[in-house]
């Protein structure tokens, strides 16, 4: 058995699929896109613009990618995000404001707990939703 994120954009995110695992690809050590089909002309789900399915690889780790242009009734949400651990300051501290920025949101600032002492499962930790609406979590080992 095994598990793998599936991320399925769709509504206002339809179409930014493609520069989203390139813009995760190049900001993430050790990742790489591993496949993409795109939908074919006058198929149910898509344009031939849209990813069908896709495959990518952020540090390692398989994720799976979809777009669909039917007018879904759901979207990422923040209820379920990617956690990304590391004790190296400077990574996490990259990562986040890379993540955070042109256009994401920071939901909780990366910082130590009450701007002092440990979180108790890290040094510090912070949660930040990137410009694709994808929810990531931050923590310093």
């Amino acid at each position: 058995m095994t598990t793998t994120t599936f991320l399925t954009f769709v509504g206002d995110q339809c179409g930014k699929a493609e520069e989203a695992i390139n813009f995760y690809t190049s900001i993430f050590p050790n990742s790489e896109i591993k496949s993409i089909k795109k939908y074919s002309e006058e198929e149910a789900g898509g344009t031939p613009e849209l990813i069908k399915y896709g495959e990518f690889t952020i540090n390692g780790t398989d994720y799976l990618v979809s777009e669909s242009n039917y007018n879904h009734a759901w979207s990422f949400t923040h209820a379920v995000s990617l956690l990304i651990s590391d004790n190296s300051n400077e990574v996490i501290q990259t990562l986040f404001e890379q993540l955070s920025s042109n256009g994401g949101q920071v939901m909780v600032p990366l910082d130590s707990y009450q701007g002092e002492g440990d979180y108790g499962f890290g040094e510090k930790f912070g949660w930040c939703q990137d410009k694709y609406g994808i929810s990531w979590q931050f923590i310093l080992t």
